[in-house]
């Protein structure tokens, strides 16, 4: 929300009234000590984690929504060497203009290096469009808007000299994925959902520093902090499954604090001791004939694939158009 809700209970640290009490930490902290703790435990993660170091380029993803520029922010508080990514996906005017001006002016403020890629600009279609044209998304296009993200991502990290790709998931993020994929057994799902995805054959790493960090953790953060951010969901993430799962999860959480975290840090612990050995295999990549980036489709990749259709489309109806009498 945008209001900061002041707890009735008292800072740890110094007395004074408490900005936000993590029940599970068993942990209340004012303003100015919030904002100490919280990036202190976002290094400690991406030290234990070993996600990168401060000699390394990371290029972070940001959406203008609080975890990406919350991210955004402690990174470079913390003084590791960061630029960010921002993709203009033409989900909905409104959404996406407002996305963009606050990533823009979020980056401007700090003076720090923003690079913008229009999808519509650069490939020709937003988001909605390729989904319909590709007859994939059925009014929802989820799927091709995660593929051309991965693409943009991934394509910008590498050809920056970037070390590490940073996205914003948090643990809330994390936790109603997994809890999707356990019910599913997709067992190929959960053997990759890590902290960190190292990097291999054309893949850039990518590493997710939040992922210990609740969502309303986050909120705090960019609240004190004073971080312009849009508030609004992305209009196609209603009724999702994601959100499904984090409507249970939110429920477990407040009747047993720290349900999320237990959750997650258990499965990791079941990975690290071998949990899923057996189901971890390393996709067979080679460089698409096209682009060069890594795919394990034969030929040319899903996206060049992907965007060829739409120019197929777009002649075809070019054409139909021109000989219409």
């Amino acid at each position: 929300g945008r209001r900061l809700w002041r707890c009735a209970v008292k800072c740890r640290k110094c007395g004074g009234t408490a900005v936000l009490n993590m029940r599970q930490h068993k942990l209340a902290l004012c303003g100015a000590h919030y904002l100490e703790w919280l990036p202190e435990q976002v290094e400690r993660f991406i030290e234990k984690y070993r996600m990168f170091t401060r000699q390394e380029k990371v290029l972070v993803a940001v959406s203008g929504g609080k975890d990406s520029l919350g991210l955004w922010d402690i990174l470079h508080g913390l003084g590791y060497r960061t630029e960010g990514l921002y993709i203009g996906l033409g989900i909905a005017q409104d959404y996406s203009d407002e996305s963009r001006r606050l990533s823009e002016q979020f980056a401007a403020e700090r003076g720090l290096t923003l690079h913008v890629v229009d999808i519509a600009q650069r490939f020709g279609a937003t988001i909605p469009e390729l989904a319909v044209i590709s007859n994939r998304g059925h009014g929802k296009p989820c799927s091709v808007c995660g593929l051309n993200k991965r693409y943009i991502m991934n394509r910008a990290a590498l050809e920056g000299g970037f070390d590490a790709l940073a996205t914003g998931h948090n643990l809330d993020d994390e936790v109603a994925v997994l809890m999707q994929n356990t019910f599913n057994w997709a067992g190929g799902y959960l053997a990759r959902q890590a902290p960190v995805l190292a990097a291999s054959s054309g893949l850039t790493r990518k590493v997710k520093p939040l992922c210990r960090i609740y969502e309303r953790e986050m909120t705090a953060y960019c609240l004190v902090r004073g971080i312009a951010y849009i508030y609004e969901e992305c209009p196609h993430a209603e009724g999702s499954t994601t959100i499904y799962y984090k409507e249970i999860l939110n429920k477990m959480e407040e009747d047993r604090p720290g349900a999320k975290l237990q959750f997650y840090l258990s499965f990791l612990q079941a990975k690290e001791q071998g949990l899923f050995a057996g189901v971890e295999h390393q996709a067979d990549l080679h460089p698409c004939q096209r682009c060069g980036q890594p795919t394990s489709a034969p030929g040319e990749c899903s996206f060049c694939r992907l965007w060829d259709k739409v120019q197929l489309v777009k002649r075809t109806v070019a054409a139909q158009a021109e000989a219409a009498p």
